[in-house]
């Protein structure tokens, strides 16, 4: 069997056309690196070949590559009429139902301009031709045809199929640079992250652990959640920066007024994340904030909360309906882990009433109550890196161990990578 892969807005790219294409190119080898599939790369496309017994796994991977707008199964032949009309006819044949009437149109793209027919007149001459040889009941529509048979005329040979399926569009991964994903255990951040790495940012993350006042199986959460986003990347695998933020937990909660603990929690978080992204060279901060959610994403909050930042902040689903990143969760399933019940450090304590429209001076006036500066340097000393690849299988809930005691084993007894 054969698809055809497109490349979509990679073609307007100009100048820099071949370097995305050659990303791209090069994270579809990797994809398939493990399996039989020919890849042939003809200058705007490519082109798979593999057994028909793969093509199920072939269009499940196609669907984890940025970069790719849209695919087609297509059948090859020369550019001798006869053969292109039997070749229309089987296609037709085995893939319509019998007994049942299709609208139908004929589209054919003419690629190689020195073949000896428009695509106009190529159309009005095989139609009658195919029409009469298939089994099928066809009535010609092109206004709003069921069937589409396309049939694209190249310099070399001839590529016909019935219609194309879209896959991720956006950039090839890792061209737009380095981001670093503010990942929690919850709905909206593995969401913002796949968007992310969709437009081709280059995705490590950062999550903030604070057990015991967090639950051991919150950062069961965010590995699983680590391994769905690694698959679209190249390798299937991901970086995750573990934060130990007890102590900071702890000091916000014994020293800061009761209103404003999650909104200088998440100053601590961006503190620490613009630090470790500035000391790693990584180039924004990604988080899954939506505007007006929750009493910390108003806007008065976001901009009180990001006046501790000078780093760039993106928010890819800040404008999104619940209900839309709720699709997206179950599309690249993250859903079922996100809605797990062990809640993270911003869920884990919600003040009885949360201020929604902070401002700095009393920010300012609470966070410097205590010591903050220490708490926040120490913890990103300690933090702990993660190459988390797709098919890890990691289970931390081990008796007898606190996490960092769990997690100090886990590191050193398996092949995962500390920076």
């Amino acid at each position: 069997m054969k698809i055809l892969i497109r490349f979509g807005d990679l073609m307007l790219k100009g100048k820099n056309k071949k370097m995305f294409v050659n990303k791209l190119v090069s994270h579809i080898k990797i994809k398939f690196a493990d399996m039989r599939v020919n890849i042939n790369n003809k200058h705007d496309q490519v082109i798979l070949e593999f057994s028909k017994d793969d093509l199920l796994e072939v269009e499940k991977r196609i669907l984890q590559i940025p970069g790719i707008h849209s695919y087609s199964i297509i059948h090859e032949t020369n550019k001798d009429i006869n053969s292109i009309v039997e070749t229309a006819i089987n296609l037709l044949n085995n893939n319509l139902e019998d007994n049942k009437e299709y609208t139908f149109k004929i589209e054919t793209k003419r690629s190689d301009k020195q073949f000896k027919y428009t695509s106009i007149e190529f159309t009005q001459e095989v139609a009658p031709l195919i029409l009469k040889g298939s089994n099928k009941t066809l009535k010609v529509d092109v206004k709003k045809p069921e069937v589409i048979l396309h049939i694209n005329i190249r310099f070399d040979s001839v590529y016909i199929y019935l219609d194309s399926k879209k896959a991720l569009g956006g950039f090839p991964a890792k061209v737009a640079g380095k981001g670093l994903l503010m990942l929690s255990g919850g709905i909206d951040s593995p969401v913002a992250g796949y968007l992310a790495i969709k437009q081709g940012v280059d995705l490590e993350m950062i999550h903030f652990e604070s057990t015991p006042l967090t639950p051991l199986e919150s950062i069961n959460k965010v590995i699983d959640l680590s391994t769905k986003l690694a698959l679209y990347l190249p390798h299937n695998k991901i970086k995750l920066h573990v934060v130990p933020f007890l102590k900071v937990h702890e000091a916000l909660l014994n020293y800061v007024d009761d209103s404003y603990v999650i909104t200088i929690m998440r100053r601590m978080m961006y503190r620490i994340a613009e630090k470790y992204a500035n000391k790693n060279k990584i180039d924004i901060l990604v988080n899954g904030e939506s505007l007006g959610q929750v009493a910390s994403q108003t806007l008065a909050s976001l901009k009180v909360v990001e006046n501790v930042t000078n780093i760039p902040i993106i928010r890819p689903v800040a404008t999104y309906d619940k209900s839309d990143i709720i699709d997206i969760a179950k599309v690249i399933d993250t859903f079922n882990i996100s809605i797990k019940p062990f809640s993270d450090c911003c869920s884990i304590y919600v003040p009885k009433r949360p201020v929604i429209s902070p401002t700095i001076e009393k920010c300012e006036v609470e966070e410097s109550k205590h010591d903050f500066d220490t708490l926040i340097n120490e913890a990103i000393e300690n933090i702990k890196t993660l190459v988390i690849k797709h098919d890890d299988k990691i289970d931390l809930s081990m008796h007898g161990f606190t996490f960092l005691e769990s997690f100090e084993s886990l590191v050193n007894n398996n092949d995962w990578v500390k920076r």
